[in-house]
């Protein structure tokens, strides 16, 4: 089904979102599981699956929309040498993608691709309610410590 060349750029947009923040979850998880921070290593590590799980989507509904999937291009990463510096770094990034899929949901709507939108929904309920509400809770804690 050919899609609409707006919406498959604002999905490539959000491809290289999710696919920077697998990449520095991933360095971060590492980075956790060498210091010994074995909770932090499992947790990053999960978000790693997730986000890897995102880009997976966001190819599939590329493809399906007659689009070529953008695997080269990335944000910079941000790794942090501290925990709390990774934590914050790792919330930059989840902040970046909530605002782009945010964005990116509003142009669905107005092109009427409301199947693409929701599949947006599934991603922008696991980057509030999980991704990003528990980074920010650990800072918390951190700053409560």
């Amino acid at each position: 089904m050919k899609g609409n060349n707006e919406v498959i750029d604002a999905l490539n947009r959000l491809l290289m979102n999710e696919l920077t923040a697998m990449d520095q979850y991933f360095i971060h998880s590492r980075m956790y599981e060498d210091w010994g921070l074995n909770k932090l290593y499992e947790r990053i590590d999960h978000e790693f699956d997730d986000e890897k799980g995102h880009a997976s989507l966001l190819i599939q509904r590329i493809l399906f929309l007659e689009g070529t999937p953008d695997m080269v291009t990335r944000d910079g990463l941000q790794i942090g040498k501290t925990v709390p510096e990774m934590l914050e770094s790792d919330l930059r990034v989840e902040l970046a993608v909530d605002k782009g899929l945010k964005e990116a949901m509003s142009l669905c709507e107005q092109e009427k691709d409301f199947v693409t939108r929701n599949i947006l929904q599934v991603l922008i309920d696991d980057t509030e309610t999980d991704h990003a509400f528990w980074l920010e809770q650990q800072l918390r804690l951190i700053k409560t410590i």
